[in-house]
């Protein structure tokens, strides 16, 4: 399952926030082209897979 962080991001990140307290803005600041960098760096201070962190920003 790939994520594609595209629309509506402002409010998914805002949900991820209320979600997991720890997680910061610049977590969650999206670069154009790191995308990859920014999904591996949420999976590793969350403790989740790749696909775990797929289904929850789809389900935001």
């Amino acid at each position: 399952m790939e994520t594609t962080v595209t629309g509506y991001w402002d409010r998914k990140k805002e949900k991820i926030k209320q979600k997991f307290p720890g997680i910061s803005d610049q977590d969650l600041f999206f670069y154009e082209g790191k995308e990859k960098e920014m999904m591996e760096n949420l999976e590793y201070k969350l403790g989740i897979s790749k696909l775990e962190l797929a289904k929850i920003i789809e389900a935001l």
